[in-house]
């Protein structure tokens, strides 16, 4: 089907997986000599041959991850980038390692579900083992599906290989794609445990969850709602929040500090490990994080950032006086950085002028005394920087994760399907269903539970609009890689809402913070001029052209250029899935 994703699927049959060493349940045996045949031969050898495919196969998603997650959805401000103007082609670096990725991931679990299936091991080790390779599977097509639109199914890669018909496979229409996942995550649920992992692997109300919001976002896909998917979407959250003995963390910012790897909250995730294996590591915070904000000289992402719009999403703008802000949502302040906030949780080998150890935004620019590697400007491009999949510096990981972190790698766990997501899956669903206004109790009590954790003094919610848990969705998730998805799921059936609100975006930079910032760092007193250029915002360039054909990126050209049926113009094929393929 496409050059490198043959190459891979082929070593994997041939060669045998790579392998990485990792921590805690990722550990994993080093043997040049790994063959499938003789590989799976007891439980232990059935998990880590799993464990793979919790991270080195997604490695080069990452960026992919924020570019289209994050930028493109006017959720971060990335300068001159493609994916920002809605230019991206074919021939993007990016676009084209996140595509080979998610094809790898669909290759690996492929393989070793086949593989396991002749092992050795104890029955239920190796059904759990099973039904991890279909969840990750199936998440790796939900994220194909919602990118590219209609995609080719590679059902099992040694028939595909066998075949020679790789590079000849038709696309499949989007609706058969969605059946596709959620019969592979349904038949994951009849081999994972319900018992709770307390290591981070997939479980069966992990599925679950991903089964809920692939069913919402299914719901749409032929343009008209289905009553039906939303009803199945309701049902199957539902069963996650009163039954998998999971909880929402207290304390949001909790949730993204390296001793939460696990915690309840996170669902699904990259479960990383910093080792001589490289791509089993997380590299997200040299791309995110500011220069010199660790000792390794890997950093390089501070000239991109929160957008302004999301900023004032929040309620706050980087115009307002950091002495007497108004921070009424506690998300803020775990996704944007801004002027006057401190982290105890970053830096705590580092003294602040308040004799507390932690990190100081301020500081950090304009205080070479605290940051060696100040340069006395702000390089955030909208008054804010990321906070999220940042583990700060070697002193923060050491304490977090009891291990080194290296340069570009840490073992931060991405969260790709929070508990939180389900709960709002419940009512995004029953919203739907009744039309754009719900009082559901089930929906109330899940939307709730949700933002009263952010904003602890807000009253209950009697009744919610879609608007509501549109916003919330947006606050409760900025930085992870999912607000994109979003506007994909809703222009389904409501593009033309999606394109209007885009265009509405402050998606530009903000000028001239950095001076504003350093006056009131050193003297205290908060001023600023527009008419000098500070905190002017880049009205003169143009909001991106949007249109309905905006929320499905191109493949990669390569992979066209070998197979046309792959091209915009190829039409798709109908497939009975439940017909056509089985487990």
């Amino acid at each position: 089907m496409k050059a490198k994703y043959i190459k891979i699927v082929a070593a994997m049959l041939f060669m045998g997986l790579g392998f990485t060493s990792c921590e805690d349940f990722l550990d994993r045996p080093v043997d040049d000599n790994y063959n499938a045949d003789n590989f799976y031969q007891s439980d232990e050898a059935c998990k880590s041959g799993v464990n793979y495919l919790y991270n080195s196969p997604w490695y080069d998603f990452q960026r992919g991850f924020i570019k289209v997650g994050e930028v493109m959805s006017g959720n971060m401000y990335w300068g001159a980038s493609p994916y920002l103007n809605f230019s991206v082609n074919g021939s993007d670096v990016d676009l084209v390692n996140m595509a080979y990725s998610l094809w790898a991931v669909i290759g690996h679990a492929n393989t070793v579900y086949q593989s396991l299936q002749g092992a050795t091991a104890s029955e239920n080790v190796k059904r759990q083992c099973m039904g991890e390779c279909l969840a990750w599977k199936a998440m790796a097509y939900f994220y194909l599906v919602r990118t590219f639109g209609d995609v080719p199914i590679v059902h099992n890669s040694s028939e595909t290989l066998a075949s020679g018909k790789y590079n000849d496979m038709p696309k499949v229409e989007k609706a058969d794609v969605y059946e596709y996942i959620i019969m592979t995550l349904e038949e994951a649920m009849e081999l994972l445990p319900k018992t709770k992992s307390t290591e981070g692997r997939i479980d069966y109300y992990c599925a679950e969850g991903l089964l809920s919001k692939a069913y919402l976002t299914k719901a749409g896909v032929t343009g008209t709602l289905n009553k039906e998917d939303l009803q199945k979407a309701a049902e199957y959250s539902k069963d996650v929040i009163e039954n998998s003995g999971r909880v929402l963390m207290p304390n949001y910012e909790d949730i993204f500090r390296g001793s939460n790897n696990a915690s309840d909250e996170s669902l699904i995730a990259w479960r990383w490990a910093v080792s001589a294996q490289w791509t089993s590591q997380n590299t997200l915070q040299s791309d995110l994080a500011p220069e010199g904000f660790d000792e390794y000289g890997d950093v390089w992402g501070g000239w991109g950032g929160p957008s302004l719009d999301l900023i004032e999403a929040f309620g706050v703008s980087p115009m307002d006086n950091p002495a007497t802000r108004i921070d009424k949502d506690v998300r803020r302040k775990a996704t944007v950085m801004m002027a006057g906030d401190t982290y105890p949780y970053f830096w705590r080998d580092h003294t602040m002028s308040d004799g507390k150890k932690g990190f100081s935004y301020l500081q950090f620019w304009y205080d070479k005394t605290y940051n060696v590697s100040a340069t006395g400007e702000c390089q955030g491009p909208c008054g804010g920087n990321n906070v999220k999949n940042l583990y700060g510096d070697a002193a923060d990981h050491e304490a977090e994760m009891g291990s080194s972190a290296a340069r570009m790698a840490s073992s931060l766990a991405t969260h790709i399907l929070r508990l939180s997501d389900v709960y709002l899956v419940n009512a995004e669903a029953h919203v739907l269903i009744d039309g754009g206004t719900t009082s559901n109790a089930d929906a109330l009590k899940s939307f709730n539970a949700v933002h009263q954790r952010a904003v602890s003094g807000d009253p209950e919610m009697k009744s919610l609009t879609f608007d509501d848990v549109w916003k919330e969705r947006r606050l409760e998730f900025a930085g992870e890689g999912d607000r994109w998805y979003d506007f994909v799921r809703r222009a389904y059936y409501d593009v033309n809402s999606c394109i209007s609100e885009i265009k509405a975006q402050k998606r530009n930079a903000l000028w001239g913070c950095s001076a504003v910032y350093k006056r009131y760092y050193e003297s205290g007193v908060w001023s600023y001029n527009e008419a000098d250029g500070e905190m002017q915002y880049d009205a003169a360039t143009a909001p991106p052209n949007v249109n309905e054909n905006t929320f499905q990126l191109p493949f990669p050209t390569n992979d066209v250029a070998l197979n046309p049926n792959l091209g915009s113009n190829a039409k798709p094929i109908h497939v009975d899935v439940r017909t056509e393929y089985s487990y």
